[in-house]
């Protein structure tokens, strides 16, 4: 009797809390169930993932080589190298032609790091901060986490899935909002904002009161145009960046903010005492990879030849719903004339036909059950055997028609 109350106590010690109730990121369950079935002997087509093509620049590479070699590697300022952030503010004149201070840039664990600390500075628990649907699920996730409230606006594909001033407006006077973030280039959709779009829903923003986040996660891999920062726009945006996307250094967690100058000290006290300082040997490897902009210009190019199979190939295969990205390696396209539920029509693609994609339910919990996300970021000349090699038939119980992927 004892021993099973002391079993009672500690289970109920051990309950974790309700703000880890999160739902999962579902892009990552659908990469370990592929990694499960190649484990078994299996081949994947990888289309779930948004992991760049390639690897970090040959220049980041030998940096960090230089540096593991050179001995120690210590803290570094919490705000990041003093160095990294001086190129990094070269990079927004070199790039935008926009001045901004070195002393408002903050290296972060990648763009992941960077939201939680935009968050933690800028919102209390209960805020509601505005995000858009479909978009990148962490978004809500991580505000959630935070004690916040995500805020769902409905996008479509009649507003290329961008988010208006008027809509913004709108969901404010229903209830006062605190904050938005917006994506340009966006995830899932590839949507971009012209300098015109985001000037005009910076201006509701800040008529509202309405502190404004950009992510800018995906810039370097625009299509349609030239993508605008936030940071030219007003000095009050917070812009979060990464070197995961363009530069493909995903695992090596680096990222960057600019952030208004009332939040720099802020910030810096979490960093402090949240992670001390971002990895030194990242920091290293990012700042090289600014030379190296000539090799990842050559993988933005894959890219686009990769967009240019999907245009033409998913029509092929009857999925003729979908905008023709503007940026990003995504497209977004809509799958409800095979079945009502994408997560099981992307569970039996897994399975049968072992072609690994995400589910739209993960990006929008409202209207993702009718899209699927492809990514384009396979490098091109393998993503053009796979895809020209792969037909799949599908008879899943919410379709009695045939999807055939074909390039």
């Amino acid at each position: 009797m004892l021993e099973a109350t002391a079993r009672d106590r500690v289970s109920s010690l051990l309950t974790a809390s309700g703000r880890s109730d999160v739902p999962p990121f579902m892009v990552m369950d659908v990469m370990a169930a592929a990694a499960r079935i190649e484990a078994a002997g299996g081949h994947v087509i990888h289309m779930e993932v948004g992991q760049p093509a390639e690897g970090a620049p040959k220049q980041a590479i030998a940096a960090a080589q230089a540096a593991l070699a050179g001995g120690r590697i210590d803290y570094t300022s919490a705000l990041g190298i003093p160095s990294l952030r001086a190129r990094i503010a070269w990079h927004y004149r070199d790039t935008y032609g926009c001045v901004v201070d070195a002393e408002r840039i903050i290296v972060t664990t990648g763009s992941s790091g960077g939201f939680i600390l935009a968050f933690l500075a800028m919102f209390e628990p209960g805020d509601r901060v505005a995000v858009t649907v479909p978009g990148y699920p962490p978004y809500r996730h991580i505000l959630t986490a935070l004690g916040c409230e995500p805020v769902l606006i409905e996008t479509s594909g009649d507003t290329r899935h961008a988010l208006t001033g008027e809509a913004l407006l709108s969901a404010h006077r229903k209830a006062p909002l605190k904050g938005v973030l917006v994506g340009s280039p966006a995830n899932p959709t590839g949507t971009m904002m012209s300098r015109e779009a985001l000037s005009s829903l910076m201006a509701a923003a800040d008529s509202a009161g309405i502190r404004f986040i950009s992510d800018e996660i995906y810039h370097g891999l625009d299509y349609a145009f030239p993508a605008v920062t936030a940071a030219e726009l007003s000095p009050n945006a917070l812009v979060i960046n990464s070197f995961s996307k363009y530069f493909c250094m995903t695992g090596w967690r680096v990222g960057w903010m600019v952030v208004p100058d009332v939040l720099v000290r802020p910030i810096e006290r979490l960093q402090q005492n949240l992670s001390i300082s971002v990895p030194t040997l990242s920091q290293i490897a990012a700042e090289a990879a600014f030379d190296g902009r000539e090799e990842m210009e050559a993988i933005k190019r894959g890219y686009q030849e990769n967009r240019r199979i999907l245009i033409e190939g998913l029509p092929k295969a009857g999925l003729t719903k979908f905008l023709p990205a503007d940026g990003a390696f995504y497209l977004y396209a809509d799958v409800s004339d095979f079945t009502s539920d994408s997560f099981a029509f992307a569970s039996e693609m897994l399975e049968k036909a072992q072609v690994a994609a995400t589910p739209g339910v993960d990006f929008d919990p409202i209207h993702g059950r009718a899209f699927i996300r492809f990514p384009m970021r396979a490098p091109r000349r393998r993503c053009r055997k796979q895809l020209r090699g792969s037909r799949i038939g599908l008879n899943s119980p919410q379709s009695s028609r045939a999807l055939r992927l074909v390039g």
